[in-house]
């Protein structure tokens, strides 16, 4: 019988997902689509500690959300949008699907009440 082991290393998109479960890191995400920020611009709509905020940044720059350049002693964080890709890709896939089986409810729905009216007005 085989051990299963649970992996250490995250799938990149996993990470992606993980990063963006979180309602905190999803709005540092759409600040710093607006614009680069340093730390304490990110953390200034947050009632949280640096440490706390840190701790979030971390998560996003694992998840490679967005990355970090020094200036002097400031650190300056960017988002990369090109990693929002494969969550989109995944999300597009899902949404076709539960698209086109709405549309399939819609119609059986409609067809039901076709069927309905005409047996009312048989009677």
């Amino acid at each position: 019988m085989r051990c299963l082991v649970a992996k250490t290393k995250q799938e990149p998109l996993d990470q992606v997902f993980m990063a963006l479960a979180d309602g905190t890191r999803r709005k540092m995400v759409h600040m710093l689509a607006e614009s680069e920020l340093s730390v304490s611009e990110l953390s200034e709509p947050f009632d949280m500690s640096l440490a706390a905020v840190s701790k979030h940044i971390k998560v996003l720059e694992n998840a490679r959300l967005i990355k970090r350049r020094i200036e002097g002693r400031s650190h300056i964080f960017q988002l990369v949008p090109e990693q929002l890709t494969g969550a989109l890709d995944w999300i597009s896939i899902y949404r076709y699907f539960w698209s086109k089986r709405m549309d399939n409810l819609e119609q059986l729905f409609n067809e039901s009440e076709q069927v309905n009216e005409g047996k009312k007005s048989e009677d």
